[in-house]
């Protein structure tokens, strides 16, 4: 009898341990999701870009013309400044919609950005062409190599 009641006691108590830390995790979850506001817009040389000055960005300065819209394929010209070891191995942008945790590839894997040169006061670009399936925030996480260079929100518009 003393055994049986025992079991039950720790499996109320693991049950309530494991609810207690899912819940925190979707806590944590919503503060992030709720935190996410599209990127600062800054200077560097005669255009306007969106992402964070002095590390990254792109060409975009919230004008109807190079809005974002769901399905709309539109080209933009990002922008890296950093150490010439940092700049040197294939680009790649992957997609975060604010009411998902799946990524999707906003811009495919490819190319060597060390063929590159610098531009607008940046140490390096990179050409892109890039289309969201929906409308509301993103974060777009841009990869050299293996490893995230920065991250920047971006607003979808509903058409």
């Amino acid at each position: 009898m003393f055994s049986k009641k025992m079991i039950f006691i720790c499996a109320v108590l693991l049950a309530l341990v494991i609810a207690g830390c899912n819940h925190k995790g979707s806590i944590k979850e919503e503060v992030s999701r709720d935190n996410w506001n599209e990127s600062s817009l800054f200077k560097s040389g005669n255009y306007t870009m969106i992402g964070e000055e002095g590390r990254l960005g792109f060409i975009y300065d919230n004008s109807e013309v190079v809005r974002f819209y769901p399905n709309k394929t539109q080209k933009y010209m990002w922008h890296f400044w950093g150490n010439e070891d940092e700049l040197i191995g294939d680009f790649e942008v992957l997609g975060t919609h604010e009411d998902s945790d799946e990524e999707i590839i906003i811009v495919p894997k490819r190319g060597n950005t060390s063929l590159l040169s610098p531009n607008n006061g940046a140490d390096q670009h990179f050409p892109t062409n890039m289309t969201f399936p929906k409308s509301g925030m993103w974060k777009l996480d841009a990869y050299i190599g293996d490893k995230i260079f920065g991250s920047v929100y971006v607003k979808v518009h509903e058409e």
